[in-house]
């Protein structure tokens, strides 16, 4: 796919842009991860929550991301993937083997690519997941499912769909009642 670009005095160049057959995603291997290790400097955590929604997300929906290597072994990203895959569901399914790509950088630019992987995924936003968790209980799907599909709590389906304007939800919800002005409370004189 050549690209023309202009020079300053006008005239037309051919640019020719890198090769998609050498982009890492192009080259990606299935590795033991005992060939991969960790970096000694990830900032990033992932909650155990989390870390349960990744393997049912790697059983349900397979592998969609491979690990980030360099060419020793040495985890970019990906760390937490390959940290579960030793999980015994992933490894009855996998035998330990994982999806790698290698990139090939230095280490001042691996570290930047990590934090970049990693900070590049963002965060969800409040109102526009209280419309995919209220759309998913509007086509049918019952709280347990979208627990259990989305890694979130009773509470969690229960807020965002009553943010939402469904109040049939929040009705069928246990709440305590409240205390009434003039109501003497119990064990306080």
């Amino acid at each position: 796919m050549p690209r023309a670009t202009k020079k300053s005095n006008g005239s037309a160049v051919t640019a020719s842009p890198r090769s998609i057959d050498r982009e890492p995603v192009s080259n990606i291997e299935w590795v033991h991860r005992s060939q991969l290790h960790a970096n000694e400097y990830n900032p990033n955590h992932v909650a155990p929550p989390e870390r349960e929604l990744l393997i049912l997300s790697i059983l349900e929906d397979g592998w969609t991301q491979p690990i980030v290597t360099l060419s020793d072994g040495e985890i970019v990203d990906g760390f937490h993937r390959w940290f579960l895959s030793e999980d015994p569901r992933l490894m009855e399914r996998y035998s330990g083997f994982v999806p790698v790509t290698r990139i090939h950088i230095d280490k001042v630019h691996q570290k930047m690519s990590t934090v970049r992987h990693n900070r590049a995924r963002g965060t969800h936003a409040i109102v526009p997941m209280a419309d995919l968790v209220t759309g998913m209980l509007k086509d049918g799907l019952k709280p347990a499912q979208i627990m259990r599909g989305l890694g979130m709590e009773d509470e969690e389906i229960t807020r965002l769909a009553t943010a939402q304007g469904m109040p049939e939800l929040a009705s069928k919800a246990d709440f305590s009642n409240a205390w009434q002005p003039g109501e003497k409370i119990e064990g306080l004189s």
